[in-house]
């Protein structure tokens, strides 16, 4: 076994603001929209939580972005460029997770500092932050303020229509939280990808 440095302080920071802004996101966005049966906070104090993480948020986001455009390891993100193979890899890895793994199978992918990510996760975390979480973020700034922006509103099919896309999203990132955290916790140990997303440091076979 080796220690291999797998997740730079910038990606470390940014992710645990991250996940910190999504629980907090969803319980305030719980709390009013669903105001009549969810009492987590106040109505009015889930509102002004929710724009003040949600703005916090935007602002991780861009740190997110700046650190994967102006260094070199946006390269974990590539999909394979042999569309064959790259394709091929999803298959194993999907089959690896939904069967492989309970049958005690070795996980197909082997971690590198550029290559972190196997080929499903590659496909998953790019449509996420590249799509849908900036998606997320601006029906979010025009329900924020849907008079500044009415043009915006408007040109979407109205507040009715972002609203639902909103929440769909919304009910998508739920979703995915609680898939994100199991997936997590299947290294060698539990808490094993937990504590490299702590430390920055992976346990790899050699």
């Amino acid at each position: 076994m080796s220690r291999l440095y797998i997740h730079p302080l910038p990606v470390r920071v940014w992710h645990w603001i991250n996940a910190l802004g999504f629980v907090l996101l969803i319980l305030t966005g719980l709390s009013i929209r669903y105001a009549e049966v969810i009492h987590v906070v106040s109505f009015a104090n889930a509102v002004s939580l929710h724009n003040m993480v949600g703005f916090a948020l935007v602002a991780n986001y861009f740190v997110w972005l700046c650190f994967y455009l102006f260094t070199d390891k946006i390269v974990v993100y590539h999909p394979e460029l042999d569309p064959k193979k790259y394709y091929g890899d999803t298959i194993r890895q999907a089959l690896y997770y939904g069967y492989g793994i309970f049958r005690g199978k070795p996980n197909p992918h082997h971690a590198t500092a550029y290559r972190k990510f196997n080929a499903l996760q590659s496909t998953m975390y790019q449509t996420i932050m590249i799509v849908l979480v900036p998606v997320q973020l601006y029906t979010g700034l025009l329900l924020w303020d849907p008079v500044r922006f009415a043009g915006s509103v408007d040109f979407f099919g109205g507040v009715r229509v972002v609203s639902t896309v909103h929440v769909i999203l919304f009910i998508f990132f739920f979703a995915f939280l609680f898939g994100h955290v199991y997936l997590a916790s299947l290294g060698r140990t539990p808490g094993e990808h937990f504590k490299a997303m702590i430390t920055g440091y992976e346990e790899v076979s050699e």
